[in-house]
């Protein structure tokens, strides 16, 4: 195992950050810690690089102690959100730039430079200063930099929140792909939920300084433990046991407890027209390749995906269906 975090707590003051975080990272996974704004993501990650100490607990890399391991010792590649180029230095130079303060050979420093430009399509730009590049390409000369050390561990603290739609969804892909061929175990902070689906090969689902759920992508989405998981990664619709009973009659499964509620997806939820209203459309909202309907059940609202060939609008009378398997409960 990589990276073994046990029993890890800190505090700042009287306010407790993180409580009871245990996690694993194999050698060569991709681990995204997902979370709302203030739920311990990057302070987790902070401790991780040796930035913030800890206040009890085990961090330990390959059965190495590293809580007396300095940050510049840990051997760690970090990228952060800002980029953090030095402005007065090429690309080049930059990207050179720790294996310069390693005193690393001229030639091989030059063959690892233009290695890693290869490696995130900056050949071209070499000579370029980071005024001179867009966004996505300073993040890139930011995660070459990172990598010209062979890290250990690499550690990405929200490096696409800065960049637009398009550029951010091309660059995860470039990110996950050089994961993949140099199989570097990796960490990235995101509060983005399709980040993290599309990236990670495990997911750590966090809220308010504690670890709510650990689980590939597949099962986070469609096997959630607890209602915040279930409505922080995706759209979830929440019923209770009774409410579940009436919606669902013939659904598979039973509430655990009367603690549990029925999380259903709005794609689970089919919708047709009729005479005889179950249901009304109350709001539609277009989303491309389906519309997402509001209905009002009387007692309760669903939101459903429809096709658009449906042609549902506000106003309509609706019965609503949803396969017996469909699914999970959840802890409130």
């Amino acid at each position: 195992m990589q990276l073994k975090i046990r029993n890890l707590e800190k505090y700042y003051g009287q306010f407790q950050a993180l409580s009871d975080v245990d996690l694993d990272v194999g050698d060569d996974e991709f681990v995204c810690l997902l979370g709302p704004s203030g739920c311990g993501k990057t302070t987790l990650l902070r401790i991780i690089a040796g930035l913030e100490p800890f206040n009890s607990g085990t961090l330990e890399l390959a059965g190495k102690d590293l809580s007396t391991v300095s940050a510049q010792h840990r051997g760690f590649g970090i990228v952060f959100q800002s980029y953090s180029l030095f402005q007065h230095m090429t690309v080049a130079e930059n990207i050179g730039y720790g294996l310069r303060i390693r005193k690393t050979a001229a030639a091989e420093k030059a063959a690892k430079v233009q290695k890693l430009m290869a490696l995130v399509h900056l050949q071209a730009f070499a000579e370029r200063y980071p005024y001179q590049l867009s966004g996505g390409q300073q993040q890139r000369v930011a995660i070459a930099r990172a990598l010209a050390v062979d890290p250990a561990l690499l550690l990405l603290d929200e490096p696409l929140s800065a960049l637009d739609a398009r550029v951010r969804n091309d660059l995860r892909l470039e990110i996950r792909d050089v994961q993949r061929r140099l199989r570097i175990p990796t960490i990235m902070v995101t509060h983005d939920q399709e980040e993290a689906l599309v990236m990670a090969d495990k997911i750590v689902c966090m809220n308010a300084g504690r670890i709510e759920q650990i689980g590939s992508p597949k099962e986070i989405y469609s096997h959630p433990r607890t209602k915040f998981v279930a409505d922080f990664v995706g759209i979830s619709n929440f019923l209770t046991p009774a409410m579940a009973a009436r919606v669902v009659p013939q659904l598979n499964s039973q509430a655990p407890d009367a603690q549990h509620l029925l999380a259903l997806r709005p794609e689970d939820i089919a919708v047709r027209m009729t005479e005889t209203a179950q249901a009304r459309v109350t709001e539609t909202s277009f989303l491309g390749n389906v519309t997402r309907l509001t209905l009002d059940l009387g007692d309760t609202t669903l939101l459903a995906d429809s096709h658009h060939s449906e042609g549902l609008k506000i106003g309509d009378a609706v019965t609503v269906s949803v396969p017996p398997d469909a699914g999970v409960w959840v802890r409130a």
